[in-house]
């Protein structure tokens, strides 16, 4: 930390990051269907009971043979022709061994009959009720899936730590793991501070302002895998603030936005050490959301996030998304990180690590990234015009037009850059 930093009580994010991923703590598990665990993270490693298939099986309609019979020097000056003795739909098992000269008609996912070492697709062949004429030989083997090619029996398929997408939903299915051990959600009390917020279900004046906060936490929450609890507005006087924050103290984080900074009526402070807060730091060398404040109340993570909008959004994403993400078992807590070329020109004092809202596009394999416009801490519209946030080093005072930045991604796409007749093209952002 720098000398300037102590003397403004600044912690530096890299710092406060470590501080909070070291204070948080992993949850416990507990079961649940394969159908309620998506997006959550598996407690158990997941081990296969049986092969998968689990036996050899066609992987395209059409005849089971031996491969002795339709091998090339057989086929080459004339067709071959086989008897058919038997059909095997998918689901049913064959009851007929293939002999010489014969043939199975077997369909897609039908187990292999005995003797049989090949399938033939039907499209290279003149099936008939009783026969089947062989235009084409085949390598011996072709169009077979072998026993245990997916999955081998005992083999750990699913790692402990992984969070559930569809395709390990899929997977538990085909294991016939109906239930599974997960990580506990982290259950987050939310609160807003301030006589002048009206919540939405309130009749208000034109002197208030809507409690936007409270849900725009509540969905950020809500998509790093926690519970939202909304406790509401509490309003400017030491008792009320108390009274909303025991509540809070039920969950397992709390977040409250505004009332962390140095106003006549910002109480924040003197009631969190009212309570036995142990705080961590109070201010934070970024922009937006200098004023930030984190500890424990009673064991419990506590964050005063500031009230402006926009610097409670960009102080959840780089503080508190982390906390959850690790708090509900995850094994890595960042965004995606690109790079990409700045497309304008910004200055700042080299004093605070700054976090523009952009737009990132990808042109010709090129990741390019603009602002969305006005940075104000209030400009709401500027994290919804945003797939991303340029992150703008402390020590970096200027960025030119094709400087090299790092950019945050606040979504898996990069927006289509738009051509020269104003259509946007179908580039997209490969990634997690």
């Amino acid at each position: 930390m720098k000398a300037s930093d102590a003397i403004a009580g600044l912690t530096q994010l890299q710092d406060a990051q470590k501080v909070v991923l070291n204070t948080a703590p992993l949850l416990g598990l507990e079961k649940v269907s394969i159908l309620d665990a998506l997006g959550r993270v598996l407690g158990e490693d997941i081990v296969a009971a049986r092969d998968n298939p689990p036996w050899d099986n066609s992987a395209m309609d059409g005849f089971a043979v031996r491969w002795e019979d339709i091998k090339q020097d057989h086929a080459i000056q004339k067709p071959v022709t086989l008897s058919v003795i038997e059909d095997v739909p998918a689901g049913m098992m064959p009851s007929k061994a293939v002999g010489p000269g014969q043939a199975i008609r077997i369909m897609t996912g039908a187990p292999i009959p005995r003797g049989a070492d090949t399938v033939l697709k039907v499209e290279d062949t003149e099936p008939t009720a009783e026969s089947v004429r062989v235009f084409k030989a085949e390598p011996k083997g072709a169009n077979i899936r072998p026993q245990g090619e997916d999955v081998k029996k005992g083999d750990r398929i699913i790692a402990k730590g992984t969070r559930i997408r569809p395709s390990e939903s899929g997977m538990l299915a085909i294991l016939a793991k109906p239930f599974v051990f997960v990580h506990q959600r982290p259950r987050v009390a939310i609160l807003s501070t301030g006589d002048e917020l009206a919540d939405l279900d309130e009749r208000f004046s034109e002197e208030k302002i809507i409690n936007s906060n409270s849900y725009g936490i509540a969905a950020a929450v809500q998509e790093a895998g926690g519970i939202p609890i909304l406790l509401g507005i509490a309003r400017d006087t030491p008792a009320a603030l108390k009274e909303k924050i025991a509540e809070g103290l039920n969950a397992d984080v709390l977040v409250l936005s505004g009332g962390v900074s140095m106003g006549d009526y910002d109480f924040t402070k003197a009631v969190f050490r009212e309570l036995g807060a142990e705080m961590n730091f109070w201010k934070l060398a970024i922009r937006p959301g200098q004023p930030l404040a984190f500890g424990k109340i009673q064991g419990k993570l506590a964050f005063g996030l500031p009230g402006n909008p926009v610097s409670s959004m960009v102080t959840f994403e780089q503080l508190v998304r982390p906390a959850l993400l690790k708090m509900s078992g995850c094994l890595s807590y960042g965004r995606p990180v690109v790079r990409a070329i700045f497309q304008e020109k910004f200055s700042k004092r080299g004093d605070r690590r700054h976090f523009l809202r952009g737009i990132l596009t990808r042109d010709e394999g090129v990741f390019k990234v603009r602002t969305t416009g006005g940075q104000g801490s209030g400009i709401l519209t500027s994290m919804v015009k945003a797939n991303c946030l340029i992150d703008v080093p402390v020590d970096v005072e200027r960025i030119n037009p094709g400087d090299d930045v790092v950019v945050q991604l606040l979504s898996g796409e990069a927006w289509p850059a738009k051509t020269e007749h104003g259509h946007s093209g179908g580039h997209q952002l490969s990634c997690c």
